[in-house]
């Protein structure tokens, strides 16, 4: 019971200093990054189990059991570190929690795609989005180029970055690797299609229900920090919100991109190609204004901007309990 009370006690400093480290070092290679173990069992679990029949039922014992597995590792290398030293375990904290979160990373993608087209690169920023998104780029113009790159940004704020925050805040580093576990998970076997339809179907169900809390409050934090960013389109922003969220395919992934939409007052989603085959998704916000490369760079604000007014409200909610 004393490892509780001691995280939380020092939750909000432990996540804050994950935050700070994932600011410093990212995602380096020679880190040992518990999301590359996760999808290596994952990956043996799904070509174990996603045959035969009873596929719904074996994607279920997948998801529960790589859940299970997180949890159960990670709080005992944190129990036994805190038994060593209680420093130690924090110190163990704060390098898991940042592990689950990429700030730097996504700000970091975006902005080496706006750097070649600001360059006029256009064969350069369709490369460096093809490294972010799965659809194809090759022959994108830049304005598809922006789009890419604007939504990317607007979605990935939510399980990047605010959603394993969340989970943190709730149950700190053990939570937060499970929400991350969650989202691997949905992101290896969560697809409509004939291999994983039914044996991920459990894996992108909960991946929506883990999201549904973090997703509506990033669209509130980040529509509270755009009323310090200049230039934000605030009064309609919400009403665009509210009237295109759900038009996304995901239950979630809607919230964060129509706000950003509707605040920069342009019109996302569309028509995309994977593999040569088209996809048309709904569209979210007005075209008042076409795309351009000075949306990338705001975009990255409202990120910024609603992932620290989202640890800003978080905080005073503990503060408030705790008190």
């Amino acid at each position: 019971m004393m490892l509780f009370n001691v995280f939380s006690e020092y939750l909000l400093l432990i996540i804050a200093a994950g935050i700070i480290l994932d600011f410093i070092i990212g995602d380096p290679r020679w880190l040992p990054h518990p999301v590359v173990i996760m999808g290596k069992l994952i990956s043996f679990l799904e070509k174990k189990w996603n045959h035969g029949e009873h596929r719904v039922q074996k994607g279920l014992t997948l998801t529960l059991s790589v859940i299970l597995v997180v949890f159960l590792v990670t709080s005992t290398v944190l129990f036994f570190a805190y038994k060593l030293h209680p420093v130690l375990a924090i110190i163990l904290e704060i390098y898991l929690i940042s592990t689950t979160i990429a700030i730097k990373g996504l700000s970091t993608a975006a902005k080496e795609v706006l750097l070649p087209l600001k360059k006029g690169d256009i064969i350069g920023a369709r490369k460096q989005l093809s490294m972010i998104v799965g659809r194809d780029t090759l022959n994108l113009p830049e304005k598809e180029i922006v789009r890419g790159t604007v939504e990317t940004v607007a979605e990935n704020t939510v399980d990047g970055i605010t959603a394993p925050l969340f989970w943190a805040i709730i149950g700190g580093a053990p939570f937060a690797l499970v929400y991350r576990a969650i989202n691997t998970l949905d992101s290896m076997v969560g697809y409509k299609d004939e291999r994983y339809g039914q044996f991920g179907w459990a894996s992108a169900k909960l991946d929506d229900l883990a999201n549904w809390i973090p997703a509506r409050l990033t669209a509130v934090s980040i529509w509270i920090s755009s009323l310090f960013i200049k230039g934000s389109k605030v009064k309609q922003a919400w009403k665009i919100t509210l009237r295109d969220a759900r038009k996304h395919p995901s239950p979630n992934s809607g919230w964060s991109e129509a706000m950003v939409a509707g605040l920069l007052g342009v019109q996302l989603g569309g028509i995309n190609y994977y593999k040569g085959r088209k996809s048309e998704r709904a569209t979210m916000g007005d075209p008042e204004k076409d795309l351009t490369q000075s949306d990338i760079p705001k975009a990255i604000k409202y990120m910024h901007g609603g992932w620290i007014v989202f640890v800003l409200i978080a905080g005073i909610i503990i503060f408030v309990i705790l008190s």
